[in-house]
């Protein structure tokens, strides 16, 4: 039986859980959960044991010194709760740990004892996966649920993946059987630049994470680590003429994929999210007990992920009317009379007026909303469809667990 002690009564609660290994490539999915770990500050109120479910070859302790006497990390996975104020405040709970090596229906079953006792009204299971997708494109990040009902409800992709499966999978299919709505966050990591970290994709998870949960995150030095990634890819690939070449394929056959995104609601979805970001919108805005801050820098993790906006170019200034010249048949110009002459100048200074507005709301730029680009980069929607099923890698993600 579970018992929590010291854990208060939780107002809205969603879990989010990631896991290192098989699941987690280029440890984005584990490094997101830690992140918000990190920024509201969670308080750890529980631990599984660490003998039911690990293989100590497979995961070894760790040996650390503390003030000179030795202690051992054993590997697990550990629960910690975070609160988010704001106008509607609401609980996190983080799992983060492991894969499991060994009994993953009870470690499932333990794990979902633990959302009962605490109310948890959500399950969200982030992940990342191995596919061929270029870095220099938004990184794309699919949502996945086995019930057909929340699939609707939440504008999610019912997963139709066969073949083998990671923790990931069976938590969700526990959650679903045990009545607890449960989703998956997948973020496609270039197969070509697997290794970690990649802050990258794990901005991407949380931004997506923002928008499902309606909450906004405090993205701290995680823009400025995913720009220094980037720019240390684009070096290195720029060393190597076939990884050059490669990677101007993936470019040509992600744009060409995403060419049908470019649809009104796609749009209408960016643009809600732009506002919400902009305008501080949404629950969890303002900072409450256990959060530092509560807001992220403006868009700048939105407007990282997207393509640069397309070029604008200013209306022409209107130009005072030109003399009609002589009337036909008298063969020389009529000359205006003074009456004449001051409307022809007031008309002018209208015009000219007018102009200078025009030219003026032109230049109010991308501060006014997002363009068709923006948007049709920066839609999750716009899986790589050249990537494996975004349910389930159908190719070994890559394990990033070390011996």
């Amino acid at each position: 039986m579970i018992e929590l002690e010291g854990v208060p009564e939780l107002i809205d609660p969603v879990m989010v859980a990631a896991f290192e290994g098989w699941n987690d490539a280029g440890d984005a999915a584990s490094t997101a959960v830690a992140h918000l770990d990190k920024e509201w500050k969670g308080e750890v109120f529980a631990a599984l044991d660490a003998e039911d479910y690990y293989d100590f070859q497979v995961n070894r302790p760790t040996v650390w010194l503390d003030g000179g006497v030795r202690k051992i990390t054993w590997p697990t996975t550990r629960l910690s709760v975070v609160r988010v104020g704001g106008e509607k405040p609401r609980d996190l709970v983080l799992v983060r740990g492991i894969e499991p090596s060994m009994r993953w229906r009870s470690f499932c079953n333990e794990l979902l004892g633990f959302a009962h006792e605490l109310g948890v009204e959500l399950v969200v299971i982030m992940g990342a996966l191995l596919g061929d997708t270029p870095h220099t494109r938004p990184v794309p990040v699919s949502g996945v649920t086995s019930d057909p009902d929340l699939a609707r409800s939440m504008d999610l992709e019912e997963t139709k993946y066969e073949g083998p499966t990671g923790i990931v999978g069976i938590l969700q299919e526990a959650c679903t059987h045990a009545g607890v709505p449960a989703v998956s966050l997948w973020a496609a990591v270039p197969h070509y630049v697997s290794q970690p970290p990649n802050p990258k994709a794990t901005l991407a998870l949380l931004n997506r994470l923002e928008d499902l949960i309606d909450l906004r995150i405090p993205l701290g030095e995680l823009t400025e680590d995913a720009r220094a990634w980037q720019l240390g890819v684009d070096q290195l690939a720029a060393e190597d003429s076939e990884v050059a070449e490669y990677v101007q394929s993936l470019e040509e056959a992600r744009d060409t994929a995403e060419l049908p995104e470019a649809s009104g609601e796609a749009i209408a979805r960016e643009f809600e999210r732009y506002l919400r970001r902009r305008d501080g919108g949404g629950p969890g805005q303002v900072g409450g007990p256990g959060q530092v801050g509560g807001v992220a820098s403006e868009g700048e993790g939105a407007a990282y992920l997207r393509d640069a906006p397309s070029e604008r170019t200013r209306p022409p200034k209107p130009q005072p009317r030109p003399d009609p010249g002589p009337e036909p048949g008298t063969g020389s110009a009529a000359k205006p009379s003074p009456e004449d002459k001051a409307e022809a100048d007031d008309t002018a200074e209208v015009e000219d007026k007018a102009g200078d507005k025009a030219v003026g709301a032109a230049d109010a730029g991308p501060e006014d909303g997002p363009t068709a680009a923006d948007t049709t980069a920066s839609d999750p929607a716009a899986a790589d469809t050249t990537a494996p099923d975004p349910a389930e890698p159908d190719a070994e993600p890559g394990d990033s667990s070390e011996d």
